[in-house]
């Protein structure tokens, strides 16, 4: 005979079931997605832990962030890899300020290269977001470009000589998809990798839009929220010059390591380290 059904026997499965969806859709661990439905975010001990919002910068994706995130992870930190659309600065801030108001609770929100124009404009009037975490990353001013941030302090970069652009359908007249030509990608962004992952990362680099050199900012969220800033002073995209300009521009808590312009994968420790204390 056909047994009737039991809501509450079959109450945790379901439940389980529902965690382990939810951390499928965002990517993230079920204990943490657990934690977060109880409403402890993963805390512990010292009380409930901010959400990490890693934003990748150009030429690069969210798995950059894997070494990173599974150590937040593993210290009982939710984290959300946002992926970054690469169109131009004012459309990929909106999305990410889209993003973030979908999150519950205290938020550090992280951007390394171009990701840091991103926070610099979604954070702005946005009370959740405690603090802001630049990795090499430019951290802009009012009405400043990401073209224009490139020389502050007077440094130099390459990057823009060695760009190979291919159309899109619907691009503006001068718009395209700007990828750095593979042949200079290992010695330009990640010389301090094994030569063959670096070049791995040429292939697998996600372009970026023209525009996202040349739109400019909106008002930056580091004139109301702690910062912290991380150069990484063997830089060759962002000059390291212009890394320490923006820091001091932004009165960001400021720490240097020796690292190209991935820091979060050739310092991985490092780069933790800057996160949590930011999540203090």
């Amino acid at each position: 005979m056909t047994r009737p059904w039991n809501k509450r026997r079959w109450a945790p499965a379901l439940a389980a079931a529902s965690a382990l969806v939810l951390a499928l859709i965002l990517g993230v661990s079920p204990a943490s997605t657990a934690d977060t439905q109880n409403g402890r975010h993963g805390g512990g001990a010292g009380g409930p832990k901010p959400t990490v919002v890693l934003v990748h910068g150009a030429f690069a994706d969210s798995s950059g962030w894997s070494q990173v995130g599974k150590a937040l992870q593993e210290d009982g930190y939710p984290v959300l890899a946002f992926s970054n659309p690469l169109r131009d600065v004012q459309y990929d801030s909106e999305y990410l300020r889209s993003f973030l108001g979908t999150i519950q609770g205290p938020v550090v929100l992280v951007g390394h290269s171009y990701g840091g124009a991103l926070i610099t404009n979604a954070a702005t009037g946005n009370p959740n977001v405690k603090s802001l975490v630049y990795i090499a990353a430019f951290a802009l001013d009012e009405g400043e470009t990401v073209q224009a941030a490139l020389s502050l302090g007077g440094g130099h970069t390459e990057v823009v000589d060695h760009l190979i652009v291919r159309p899109f359908p619907g691009a503006a007249e001068g718009n395209g998809d700007a990828y750095i030509d593979p042949a200079y990608f290992p010695q330009l962004f990640a010389q301090d990798l094994p030569r063959a992952e670096a070049r791995f990362m040429a292939a697998s680099q996600r372009p970026a839009a023209l525009a996202t050199l040349v739109t400019p900012s909106g008002e930056p969220a580091w004139k109301t929220i702690p910062s912290w800033y991380m150069v990484a002073s063997r830089d060759r995209i962002i000059p390291p010059e212009a890394e320490r300009a923006m820091a001091k521009r932004a009165g960001a808590t400021t720490v240097e390591v020796k690292s190209s312009h991935v820091p979060m994968l050739s310092n991985p420790a490092a780069v933790t380290s800057l996160i949590k204390k930011a999540a203090r």
